[in-house]
């Protein structure tokens, strides 16, 4: 099927349903509209965006979460028809101007959690998706055949077409597709494609690839909407690929009220990159791989499934290997105006195993974190094997974190003898052995043996192994990297409470994404008190929500600093870079705007993510809480490895002389003292954000945030004693 050319595959299709539609620009960053399409009954519609939505969920993540609350229920499970794929950009998103602007959400019920999930990537599509008329795809439904959803922009015509006999791992069917409503080798840069591939038909934690051409290479490539398996729900409601094309972008696409504030700040913040970013992150010349010396030389570079923060062998993972190995010389930004241009790729790459083994193909990274997960999380030091796992979890679906602490966690059950050879089909999954690693991801993809097994994540495989081969449950759960049944972002969080409670009171499940605080905490130790961090807690995840709101990229707001960030009053929060984003809206909307403003928007929509999470059966104190390795030693082997650390934060913080105890009664000692803190950074946490005890926001907070809708003051009402 692979050598089919397009024309052909384009023959095979069968038109199930067509939809025209008036394009129109649009509007101070917003089409006013979505997109419904419904797979099982084969319908396509369109939908206004009211002011309220605006003034309530502002764009992006906040549509989503909004229109698919609206589709499901309290008892809506991820593989029912009525759950949606929610895909938006944002209302800056699109703009060529500032760096960093061309990232998509979608949000849909996590076949992993179970719950409510929002995952990001950058791409084309988000930005084509709003010029093409619609502010946010929703899908529902699912397909009695494979299909492709096609939205064409330039002719203002959506289709649901069945699809027979494209491939459909990523690398195949991106550009089979591009080609195919391309008109012609020009215009491939006006389309983008999201896609999954084979791997998601059976892992939960699967992912969605979203395209862009590489005018450069003359090749697609793609970035990851990695969390939540989403990429799951995809295929199962038999996409093989959403399609859109878009050929009439410009800078001033979004009609925004004041082009002049947003050149001002772009210029700004692009002249700070070509000054700053050589001497401080590189980012364009290595982007996340400058991370993983600087996480080993702090202790906090995962090592066997979180066991340790460093490893001797960690120097074959520094910064120069990934140098030399990205491809140089070419600008690497995955949106058109990102000087960041941190989308690294490594050309020309020469597969080892599956069924691709011998092509030369062109991998997306790796970047830090699959570094770390795939490499020395699961004691793999070789970085070719990591970025021959990196190409098959991308083309395959799978996200690359939830696989690497899926791995590893079946490796220390294979070391501690829960498991052998008999369960694993004969696999040696010692520590390192990348061989077998890779073996899994290829079962994974085929849904066989016992890659099948670790491709249902963590959370599930705690149970299984309990289950089948009397495996002690608490000893499972201590070592199993999952919080809300997300596998845990790759960092350490044993010396950092603030990080800890970062990982465990994140919305969806402990991804970095939301709060990233190690350094704050531990290493520069700017946040002492409960109270402090729980402000840090407070803060740093809405500041971070609203990136995902206008369809924006975190990194150049920290990855980046102006020369005298460190003299300002609050450095962490880069106060230039928020001015510039005031810059930004207030540029696109023609409103005053303060930073104050832009915290409120994330405000509403974050509390109205945890209230959505409530309503699905979650979203309460018992969800928030990470795995004992996440806060502590859990082996006597862990704490010996430290020893001096661990004895030292006894007699100091903890007020318990160690001599003479034995390594398990200091184990047992520590733990107290330590879930003891995080139970008070909770509380802490909770009285911040204006949550009640259990964790759900309070009818007067939701009031104060003008979230009072009446399903939502029903849903407290309902889940708290009083409703008060």
């Amino acid at each position: 099927m692979a050598t089919l050319k397009p024309d052909r595959l384009k023959k095979a299709h069968k038109l199930l349903a067509e939809f025209s539609y008036d394009t129109r620009p649009v509007e101070r960053g917003y089409a006013n509209r979505t997109l419904l399409v419904n797979l099982s009954d084969n319908t396509v519609a369109s939908k206004p965006v009211t002011q309220q939505m605006k003034d309530l969920f502002t764009g992006g993540r906040g549509f989503c979460l909004w229109l698919l609350w609206n589709a499901v229920n309290e008892n809506t499970h991820w593989d029912d028809p009525e759950n949606e794929l929610v895909i938006a950009g944002g209302p800056i998103g699109g703009i060529t101007t500032y760096p960093g602007s061309g990232k998509s959400t979608v949000v849909t019920v996590s076949p992993l959690t179970g719950s409510v999930v929002d995952s990001n990537a950058g791409g084309y599509f988000g930005p084509y998706l709003k010029f093409s008329g619609w502010d946010a795809l929703e899908i529902q439904g699912i397909a009695e055949r494979d299909v492709i959803i096609v939205i064409d922009g330039d002719e203002g015509r959506v289709t649901i077409e069945e699809a027979p006999l494209e491939d459909i791992d990523s690398h195949l069917i991106g550009p089979v597709l591009t080609e195919m409503y391309a008109p012609d080798e020009k215009d491939r840069r006006f389309v983008s494609v999201v896609s999954a591939g084979q791997g998601a038909e059976h892992s939960r934690y699967a992912l969605l690839n979203f395209s862009w051409y590489d005018v450069r290479r003359k090749q697609v490539r793609v970035k990851q909407a990695g969390r939540g398996g989403t990429g799951r729900v995809f295929r199962h409601k038999r996409i093989k690929a959403v399609v859109v094309r878009y050929s009439g972008m410009s800078g001033t696409s979004n009609n925004p009220a004041d082009m002049d504030l947003i050149r001002k700040a772009g210029r700004r913040m692009n002249k700070e990159i070509a000054e700053n970013d050589p001497v401080q992150n590189n980012m364009r010349g290595v982007g996340t791989g400058h991370l993983p010396p600087i996480m080993d030389h702090f202790d906090l570079l995962p090592v066997h499934n979180y066991r340790y923060g460093a490893h001797p062998d960690a120097k074959n993972l520094d910064t120069p290997v990934w140098e030399e190995l990205y491809t140089q010389g070419i600008p690497d930004g995955c949106w058109y105006g990102c000087t960041l241009s941190c989308a690294h790729g490594i050309d020309d790459f020469q597969l080892k195993t599956g069924p691709y083994k011998g092509q030369h193909v062109l991998v997306d990274g790796p970047e830090y974190e699959t570094i770390a997960g795939e490499g020395s999380n699961i004691g793999v030091f070789d970085p070719l094997a990591i970025t021959e796992m990196n190409f098959y979890c991308d083309t395959y679906g799978i996200d690359t974190i939830s696989f690497a602490n899926s791995v590893a966690f079946a490796m220390e059950c294979y070391v501690e003898g829960i498991i052998n050879q008999e369960v694993t089909g004969g696999l040696d999954l010692s520590w390192g052995n990348a061989d077998a690693a890779v073996e899994l991801l290829h079962q994974m993809a085929r849904g066989e043996g016992f890659g099948l097994i670790v491709g249902q994540g963590v959370r599930y495989m705690k149970h299984y192994f309990a289950r089948q081969y009397s495996a002690d449950p608490d000893f499972l759960h201590d070592i199993g990297m999952e919080i809300k049944g997300m596998e845990i972002s790759e960092y350490v969080s044993k010396e950092s409470l603030a990080q800890q409670g970062g990982f465990g009171l994140a919305s969806k499940g402990p991804q970095h994404d939301e709060a990233w605080l190690i350094f704050m905490d531990m290493v520069k130790g700017e946040i002492p008190t409960f109270e402090d961090k729980a402000e840090a807690l407070h803060y740093f995840p809405l500041w971070r929500t609203w990136f995902s709101l206008h369809g924006l990229c975190k990194l150049p707001w920290n990855d980046v600093v102006p020369t005298n960030n460190k003299k300002t009053d609050e450095p962490n929060k880069v106060p230039e870079h928020v001015e510039n984003y005031t810059w930004l809206y207030e540029g696109l909307s023609g409103k005053p705007t303060k930073p104050e403003d832009l915290i409120a928007q994330s405000e509403r929509v974050y509390n109205f993510q945890r209230l959505f999470s409530l309503r699905l059966g979650y979203g309460t104190r018992e969800h928030d809480y990470p795995p004992y390795r996440a806060m502590g030693p859990v082996t006597a082997d862990e704490y010996t490895s430290r020893a001096e650390r661990y004895d030292t934060q006894l007699k100091e913080d903890a007020g318990i002389d160690p001599a003479g105890m034995t390594v398990e009664e200091k184990l047992a000692r520590l733990r107290h003292y330590r879930e003891t803190q995080y139970e008070e950074l909770v509380n802490t946490v909770y009285k911040r954000r204006g949550w009640d005890d259990n964790g759900i926001p309070t009818l007067e907070k939701v009031r104060e945030l003008g979230i009072d809708l009446p399903d939502i003051v029903a849903l407290i009402k309902q889940k708290t004693a009083d409703g008060a």
